[in-house]
């Protein structure tokens, strides 16, 4: 074989891998809540960059929540961008009953108003809130989700956050139904949505 055909070869072979990493999403496991020491969920009051909000403004809707921060390198932009395709395989009638909402756990860097540029550019309907270290605190032990600094020396400010990756599913009585694991893909997002707004 050819220097050059050995060339073709390997463009065609990264040329498949990325095709299939961009179009095949398994079905992975959605997650019921556990009994007795589950997270519990609830309502809370975060800001954006048009005020606040509360998550019992979206009683009546289905709500995927996701914890993350604008300067993630790989997750979020990849669970958001999930979302926003999830959004758009959702017909008008499901869409107008579907909220999406972005939880900062950056809040030294992640303004309301940087959130709201970085949502929007997946889809502007997503909704980016953050508020005090306490404020966020408080919302993720009820959520169940762990975050922590972690110094890196060529990273924004010197440190990135781990977090869990996560997408909480609320149903529209407000009341946490379950979790998607990252890299489900927009099928999964949009049937956990449909199933939980046919649920009574």
């Amino acid at each position: 074989m050819s220097e050059r055909q050995l060339l073709a070869l390997v463009v065609l072979l990264v040329a498949l891998i990325t095709g299939l990493g961009l179009w095949w999403h398994p079905e992975l496991p959605e997650s019921p809540l556990p009994g007795a020491g589950a997270p519990t969920g609830g309502d809370f009051t975060l800001q954006s960059a048009d005020g606040p909000v509360h998550l019992a403004d979206f009683r009546g809707k289905a709500v995927l929540l996701f914890f993350g921060y604008t300067y993630c390198p790989d997750i979020c932009p990849t669970a958001l961008a999930s979302v926003a395709a999830s959004l758009n395989q959702l017909s008008a009638e499901e869409r107008a009953r579907v909220a999406a909402i972005f939880v900062s756990v950056d809040p030294k860097r992640d303004t309301p108003t940087r959130l709201k540029e970085y949502t929007a550019f997946f889809d502007p309907a997503i909704v980016g809130v953050t508020g005090s270290a306490d404020e966020i605190a408080a919302v993720a032990r009820r959520y169940g989700v762990f975050y922590a600094e972690q110094k890196v020396a060529t990273a924004g400010d010197g440190y990135v956050v781990d977090h869990t990756s996560d997408t909480y599913l609320i149903g529209p009585d407000g009341r946490l139904r379950g979790t998607l694991p990252h890299g489900a893909g927009p099928e999964q997002m949009a049937s956990a949505m449909r199933k939980i707004l046919n649920q009574p």
